[in-house]
């Protein structure tokens, strides 16, 4: 049975914050806010975990996972960052945008594109979010919680609950946050281009 925790969406409260953050270094997977809609979450070296979000989204494994990062120098430990990109990504975050970038050797092989060795990236503006970002130190390996028999994200978290219960380790409540999806940037072309349009202003890489 997952546990089910009320964070307050401006004033988050530490000891849930903690405790959320044990929860993924034990091996959990977690749903969570963030400024676009609510996702599920784990840790990054954690493939039982990433196996258990798959068969509950149903995903094959070709399906490309995001690294949800606390800021741009976390961005840099796992994407190469040439200036350009970098005065790009200090306009943008944190925002609804995913950046795919080439991938450092911090990226485990099986979290790449099969063909690019790319990886996406993102700083989401959430306070909860950042909030359990900044407390464990390291990126959450992320998907949208979009489940197989629907067209949108869930939004309401005691629909979570009630869907979820039995297959993740915590649900957070962090009040409604959106269901629209993030602008996605490919940062490997030149120049950037926009691969989908979504809650971030796209004008900057429009003709």
């Amino acid at each position: 049975m997952a546990q089910f925790f009320q964070i307050h969406p401006e004033n988050p409260q530490p000891r849930l914050i903690r405790r959320a953050v044990e929860i993924l270094l034990e091996g959990g997977v977690i749903v969570y806010p963030t400024d676009s809609s609510y996702a599920l979450g784990c840790q990054i070296g954690e493939k039982s975990a990433m196996e258990r979000i798959r068969w509950i989204r149903r995903l094959d494994d070709k399906h490309n996972f995001t690294l949800v990062c606390r800021d741009l120098s976390e961005i840099a430990t796992y994407a190469k960052i040439d200036d350009r990109a970098y005065r790009l990504l200090r306009l943008l975050t944190p925002g609804p945008y995913t950046f795919i970038h080439e991938a450092t050797k911090q990226v485990p092989r099986r979290l790449l594109h099969p063909r690019r060795k790319a990886i996406g990236l993102r700083v989401p503006d959430n306070v909860i979010c950042r909030a359990i970002l900044g407390e464990l130190d390291q990126p959450i390996l992320s998907t949208t919680l979009i489940l197989p028999d629907h067209d949108e994200p869930l939004t309401d978290p005691y629909e979570m609950r009630e869907a979820l219960d039995k297959h993740v380790d915590l649900i957070i409540d962090g009040g409604f946050c959106g269901l629209e999806p993030t602008t996605v940037i490919d940062m490997t072309a030149d120049p950037p281009t926009l691969v989908r349009r979504g809650k971030g202003d796209a004008t900057l890489f429009e003709e």
